[in-house]
C-alpha cells in the first residue's frame, strides 16, 4: 500500500523581542570615573602649583619649539638608522652562513639585554675610550690621525646610540614580519622566474608588511620618548633636558614639565593617525573584502527573523507565506496537536 502523506502548514514563527543585557555596576563605575576627572581637572584649574600663566608663557618659546625640532630630528634619524640596520641582521639571522647568523644574534643579545641608558653614557664616553683615529697600516706610522671628539659631534653620537640600541629589536620585528609570509607565495614566485630583488618587492614585502608596521608604528612613538634619555650622552638640546635647563634657571618645574608633556602628547598624536592611516592602507584585500558582505548576510539574516519570511534559495528574494513541512503523516499531526 501507499502511504498517502499530507503537506501540513506550519505556523510562522513568533516575533523575538531581544532585551539588552543591562550592566548597572558597569555604567556606575562609568560615571564615578567621570566624576572624578571632572573633579580633577577642576582641581587643577585653580591649583597655585601649576602655574598655568607660566605654562602659557613657555608653551611657544623660541627655545622650546627649537628643542621639539631637534627631538624630532633625533627620533626620525634615529629610526630610520635603526630600520636599515634590523633589516641586515634580520637577513643576517635568516641566511644559512653559520658566522653570519652568530654575528646578528650576538648584536641582538647585547643591545637588547643592556639597558639603554647605559648605552648612551659608553657612547659619550667614545672620546675618553678612543681620544684618536689612526688611519694607515697597522704596527706602522699613521698616515692620519683624527681626534675622535673632533669628527663625531655629540648629537651624531645620540643618534648612532639611540639607532643600535633600537635595531636589536627592528630585526625581531621584520623577521616576525617576513616568517609570516607563507612559503607557497615564494615558490609561486620563484615558479614564475621572479627574481630575489623582485619577489620581496611584489609579493612578500607588501604582505610582511601587515605584520611589520603595528608594532614599528609603537617603536617610533617610544623612540621619540627615549630621547629624552640622550642627556646621558650628554647632549642637552633635546626637548626635556631644553625644559629641565629652564626649569632650573626659574626655579619652577612643575610648568615646564607640563610644557614637555604636552610636545610630547601632540607628537604622539600625529603619529597614531599616521600608523592608522598605514594599517589602513597595507590591509586593503586582507579584512575589509569580507566585512562588508558579512554585515549583509547579518542584516539578511535578522530580516527573516523579524518578519518570520523565507528566502528562497533559488531567487534569493523573500516569501511571507506560511512555510510548509512535507513528509508528514494526518497520524503525526495529530500527535502533534
Amino acid at each position: 500500500m501507499t502511504e498517502i502523506t499530507h503537506v501540513i502548514p506550519v505556523a510562522p514563527p513568533k516575533r523575538i523581542t531581544a532585551v539588552p543585557l543591562r550592566h548597572p555596576w558597569r555604567n556606575l563605575l562609568a560615571f564615578g570615573l567621570i566624576f572624578l576627572l571632572i573633579a580633577f581637572v577642576l582641581d587643577a584649574a585653580q591649583r597655585e602649583a601649576y602655574d598655568w600663566p607660566a605654562f602659557a608663557t613657555y608653551l611657544l618659546d623660541e627655545r622650546v619649539v627649537a628643542a621639539a625640532g631637534v627631538t624630532l630630528a633625533l627620533t626620525f634619524l634615529s629610526m630610520f638608522g635603526a630600520i636599515v640596520i634590523g633589516i641586515v641582521l634580520a637577513v643576517m639571522r635568516e641566511t644559512s652562513n653559520p658566522v653570519l647568523r652568530a654575528i646578528a644574534w650576538g648584536v641582538i643579545w647585547f643591545f637588547r639585554g643592556t639597558p639603554v641608558y647605559v648605552q648612551l653614557v659608553f657612547w659619550g664616553l667614545l672620546g675618553t675610550i678612543y681620544q684618536s683615529i689612526n688611519v694607515g697600516i697597522p704596527f706602522t706610522e699613521p698616515w692620519l690621525v683624527l681626534e675622535t671628539a673632533d669628527i663625531i659631534p655629540v648629537f651624531w653620537l645620540a643618534v648612532i646610540g639611540l639607532a643600535l640600541n633600537e635595531a636589536s629589536y627592528m630585526a625581531e620585528i621584520v623577521r616576525a614580519g617576513l616568517l609570516s609570509v607563507d612559503d607557497g607565495q615564494t615558490e609561486a614566485a620563484s615558479a614564475l622566474g621572479m627574481s630575489w630583488w623582485l619577489m620581496m618587492r611584489k609579493v612578500v614585502i607588501p604582505q610582511a608588511m601587515r605584520v611589520i608596521i603595528p608594532p614599528t608604528g609603537n617603536e617610533l612613538i617610544a623612540m621619540l620618548k627615549t630621547t629624552s634619555l640622550v642627556t646621558a650622552v650628554p647632549f642637552s638640546l633635546d626637548l626635556y633636558t631644553r625644559t629641565r635647563d629652564i626649569s632650573a634657571a626659574t626655579l619652577n618645574p612643575i610648568p615646564l614639565l607640563l610644557v614637555a608633556s604636552v610636545w610630547y602628547l601632540f607628537f604622539t598624536s600625529v603619529m597614531m593617525i599616521g600608523q592608522a592611516q598605514l594599517e589602513k592602507h597595507f590591509s586593503k584585500g586582507q579584512s575589509g573584502r569580507s566585512a562588508a558582505p558579512r554585515k549583509k548576510r547579518t542584516a539578511r539574516g535578522a530580516g527573516a527573523i523579524r518578519t518570520g519570511a523565507t528566502t528562497s534559495p533559488e531567487t534569493g528574494t523573500g516569501s511571507t507565506a506560511d512555510p510548509v513541512v512535507p513528509g508528514i503523516t494526518e497520524g503525526a499531526s495529530d500527535e502533534r496537536r
